[in-house]
């Protein structure tokens, strides 16, 4: 591993040095968005636009900071406004160049709707293009936060049609059905997500926030399935809770699928890259996470850690 002194490094030169910037890649990114902060597209679409992908936007809220910290303001949209976005982009012409749909937090099931149709939109001009569903329901301090019928809607619509899936350890429970304290356990459970996912596309899912029996108290996992095979990234746990991680890491984990064509590539780059802007942001004790202070992160990680089989 590499290390550094620096947790918010910022060296203008370091895209000379990337491995995974793949230029021409084009991501339709349907997502929360907040003015103040890091959330949703504000989370996702910096860092790959920092690694040199095209990100089309598509806000599904429009609101002043994340609603962590109990009042914002602000407007969720319709399903049929994102639905019309989705008409503008179309009659550009885009749809064939798009590589990939990202969505993430769904206001209401009308969104999870309007996402699913640009899913459908989108691989019916590209049938190479992939879907990556970060399943947004909820965490284990919080329990469930979003509103009624969208855990069912992820269920039974959104993940189904996904060839990704990033959810953290409670989405997993939650989707499944089955209760999580070992590594066997995550293994299974992924299985069991995996055969509910779009036959014929690549299954893969990372699981985040990942603790098992067999996880050091110091330490947090990532587990990503794919293909039969699974891999584990483990780093060390930083004292910290921010909002935003697991929307940048989606995003981040898509991209290097992309590029790589490889789970575990996909696992080590990502895990590495979110693992350091963390790093910056336990440093400088900020509130929000530090994505552009860190963002040198994305391109060449202070400190690489390896994926490994399990």
């Amino acid at each position: 591993m590499q290390g550094s002194t620096d947790p918010c490094r910022v060296q203008g030169r370091a895209l000379a040095f990337c491995l995974f910037a793949v230029s021409g890649m084009n991501i339709l990114s349907i997502q929360s968005w907040v003015a103040y902060g890091h959330v949703g597209n504000a989370a996702a679409a910096f860092p790959l636009q920092r690694l040199g992908a095209e990100v089309w936007a598509v806000n599904t809220v429009q609101f002043s900071n994340h609603t962590g910290y109990g009042a914002w303001t602000g407007s969720v949209f319709t399903g049929e406004q994102v639905a019309a976005l989705i008409d503008g982009i179309a009659a550009r012409g885009a749809l064939p160049r798009c590589d990939a749909v990202l969505s993430g937090y769904m206001g209401d099931c009308g969104i999870g709707t309007a996402i699913l149709d640009a899913v459908a939109r989108v691989r019916a001009a590209n049938p190479a293009a992939l879907y990556c569903c970060d399943p947004v329901i909820g965490d284990a301090g919080r329990g469930v936060f979003v509103r009624p019928g969208i855990p069912e809607f992820m269920r039974d619509r959104a993940v189904p049609a996904a060839d990704l899936a990033t959810p953290n350890l409670f989405e997993l429970e939650h989707l499944t059905g089955r209760p999580v304290r070992t590594l066997a356990a995550a293994k299974q459970a992924v299985a069991r997500l995996q055969a509910g996912m779009r036959a014929g596309g690549p299954r893969s899912v990372l699981l985040t926030s990942l603790r098992t029996d067999a996880t050091p108290a110091d330490a947090i996992d990532m587990l990503a399935g794919e293909g039969g095979a699974f891999h584990l990234l483990r780093t060390p746990l930083l004292p910290l809770s921010v909002n935003g991680a697991g929307d940048a890491l989606a995003a981040l984990y898509l991209y290097h699928r992309l590029a790589t064509g490889s789970a575990a590539a996909a696992l080590s780059a990502a895990g590495s890259s979110i693992h350091g802007v963390l790093r910056c942001t336990a440093a400088k004790k900020s509130p929000e996470i530090l994505l552009v202070a860190a963002q040198d992160e994305f391109i060449t990680p202070a400190i690489r850690y390896e994926a490994f089989p399990v």
